[in-house]
């Protein structure tokens, strides 16, 4: 379809007839991405045509700051949403614009860098839930509590993929009123997307040949796109087998679920300023790189459980060594671009200081690394102090006691991979529980560490595992028949990938 001027004033008319049917309170999705801006667009368009009587039903402008956007997309997010505003205000619209980031125990960084999860992989797609999903879903959920019932607008296409083509045509057929659809999987939300029938192409006609409403740019936008385009170029309206910045993607820089981030590329390779997210790149590249993962990971899973197929263990979290040298790597890289980069990130944060406290309790609490790296890292790089007021901590051991009782290990059990582990682990276990009047459960505790760390090594503990598995075949019990197959293939890293 091409987009006509009475194409808009009939979505316009539409939009304004559903707002002003019922009291029930809208949402916007806005990534800031072409999609997002053309629905919302629309529907401002629409409410700022109204009396002014009639604009009293709130529209909700839902951005989620995932904490690791690319920069250049989420500057231009941020002054976008104070845009937004500021043009809300002078014009007394109902719109109110929300920044919603992840609750900072559950960010990327901590997952990754604190608790070790391996990165995100088709099959281990452990952060869209965490970092999208859930902000989203639990303000939502807020609203409903309130209200009742949300409507929720979206700038999705059916000419996105075949797979959103089919997943909207289904819901299409369970839709409860015209034009609005159930929401799968969260109760009282109905959905409306405006632009569902869109191409590309109509999306960018319509963003050229209508003036953003909250005062901001679209050829910007548009040059944006061109610029995460490997060709530079930009066709609209235009022959579909010619290249269009509609497929540029704009999103995680950290993303691992494409094998190439072909947007930063080329933004970096189209524009000389850019240059200096090019360290982000390599970084991306270096911690996102299959090849050799598995050396960098526990043999065990998070809980020290072994699991595994064709005789070969599944590896778990991240080892600690690894954890420390990404953490040091991402504060080098942001006191990189805060010294040296354009002014404009000259306070931008990779990583904030309430993720850095976190990861500093998952390390020293969860994972009994007493000696508290987080701060000593942070030292380091930045040159100050790391602040963590909140921080209550049992006085105990540290770095000094941790490199004693290191090199004391390597001498008398070198060739023992987990000796200093259960070490440090018993120790950190016993001096805790020191000042405690009571001390139950401190015998689970110390049980719980030995069971996880009592191998000598990998080969060891397959050895176990292996006899564990036959033992329970032997006497009939459920056993992993996978693991006793002999196959040339590496286990499926992530096929039974868990947190725990």
């Amino acid at each position: 379809m091409a987009i006509s001027k009475e194409i808009i004033n009939g979505l316009i008319k539409t939009i304004q007839n559903l707002y002003l049917s019922d009291d029930i309170p809208w949402m916007i999705g806005y990534s800031g991405g072409k999609d997002s801006t053309a629905a919302l667009q629309l529907v401002w368009i629409a409410i700022e045509g109204l009396p002014e009587r009639q604009r009293v039903k709130p529209i909700h402008i839902m951005n989620t700051d995932t904490l690791v956007e690319s920069p250049v997309v989420s500057k231009w997010v941020e002054k976008s949403l104070d845009s937004m505003r500021k043009a809300a205000k002078e014009k007394k619209l109902p719109f109110v614009p929300e920044k919603l980031i992840p609750e900072y125990n559950n960010t990327f960084w901590v997952n990754l860098i604190g608790r070790g999860y391996p990165f995100p992989r088709m099959k281990y797609r452990w952060c869209t839930d965490r970092l999208k999903i859930q902000p989203v879903n639990n303000f939502i959920k807020n609203k409903i509590a309130e209200h009742g019932e949300v409507i929720l607008v979206l700038g999705t296409r059916k000419a996105e993929s075949s797979r959103r083509n089919q997943t909207m045509t289904n819901l299409e057929k369970k839709r409860v009123r015209e034009l609005l659809s159930p929401n799968p999987t969260l109760a009282n939300e109905l959905v409306f997307s405006p632009l569902e029938a869109w191409t590309d192409d109509d999306v960018w006609a319509f963003l050229m040949q209508y003036k953003n409403p909250w005062g901001y740019s679209n050829m910007e936008l548009l040059t944006m796109y061109k610029g995460a385009t490997a060709d530079n170029e930009c066709p609209i309206m235009v022959d579909k087998d010619l290249p269009s910045c509609g497929k540029s993607r704009f999103g995680c820089w950290v993303c691992t679920m494409v094998e190439k981030d072909k947007s930063m590329e080329a933004m970096i390779a189209n524009d000389d300023e850019k240059e200096w997210m090019t360290q982000l790149l390599e970084f991306r590249n270096e911690f996102g790189n299959e090849e050799g993962d598995r050396n960098r990971r526990s043999f065990r899973r998070m809980n020290g459980n072994l699991q595994g197929n064709y005789r070969k263990l599944f590896h778990g979290p991240y080892k600690k060594e690894v954890r420390e040298q990404w953490l040091r790597r991402l504060l080098e890289i942001q006191k990189n671009i805060n010294e040296t980069g354009p002014e404009e990130f000259q306070n931008l944060e990779l990583i904030r200081i309430q993720e850095l406290r976190e990861i500093r309790k998952i390390w020293v609490l969860e994972k009994h690394e007493f000696d508290d790296a987080v701060p000593r890292i942070y030292f380091d790089v930045m040159g100050k102090e790391f602040e963590d007021p909140d921080w209550i901590c049992a006085e105990g051991f540290a770095k000094e006691e941790w490199d004693i009782l290191k090199k004391v290990c390597s001498d008398l059990y070198g060739d023992e991979e987990l000796a200093f582990e259960m070490m440090y682990s018993l120790i950190d276990v016993e001096s805790n529980a020191a000042g405690m009047n009571q001390r139950k459960g401190i015998i689970e505790e110390l049980e719980k560490v030995i069971a996880k760390t009592f191998y000598k090594n990998e080969d060891d503990a397959t050895q176990y595992y292996m006899e564990k598995v036959c033992r329970k075949k032997e006497y009939g019990g459920k056993y992993n028949e996978k693991f006793l197959d002999y196959g040339n293939q590496m286990p499926a890293e992530t096929d039974e990938e868990s947190e725990e």
